[in-house]
């Protein structure tokens, strides 16, 4: 979901030496229907090949497909007026800057999060200091070795 720290986080895990994915960039997704959704022969090829502790970050239709590939599938999660707060002074991205991308936020808060939800293995609240979200992270990435 927009604003929730998911490349902020992505940042720190990769300081510490972690191998990350940040599907929303890059060739990761084309547009079919007018929707973002994984390149599927591009996720394939990344999870056959990835050896040790990968985070991959990404909020697409498709991601599903994949769930049983992933030892664990996080939701990081925040309050809505929290990440319309975190969309509006962010200056890392555009996206949630006007109010059609704002009203598009306030949806998928409402419909598209709780679908998240029931994938996920874990859910993180990121109102919390980043380190610990980074914390916690890695501690669920350990428990699945």
């Amino acid at each position: 979901m927009s604003g929730t720290g998911k490349s902020s986080v992505l940042t720190e895990l990769a300081r510490r030496g972690y191998a990350v994915v940040e599907t929303d960039e890059g060739d990761w997704s084309e547009v079919v229907d007018g929707e973002r959704p994984w390149r599927e022969d591009l996720i394939a090829a990344l999870l056959d090949g990835a050896g040790g502790t990968l985070f991959v970050q990404g909020c697409v239709a498709n991601q599903g497909r994949f769930y049983d590939r992933f030892d664990e599938v996080v939701l990081l999660s925040a309050p809505l007026d929290v990440i319309l707060d975190r969309v509006r002074t962010r200056r890392t991205n555009d996206f949630g800057k006007r109010d059609a991308e704002r009203a598009q936020i306030v949806r998928d808060h409402a419909e598209v999060e709780p679908l998240l939800r029931v994938g996920a293995t874990a859910e993180l609240d990121t109102r919390r200091p980043l380190v610990e979200v980074a914390d916690e992270l890695e501690a669920i990435a350990g428990s699945a070795r």
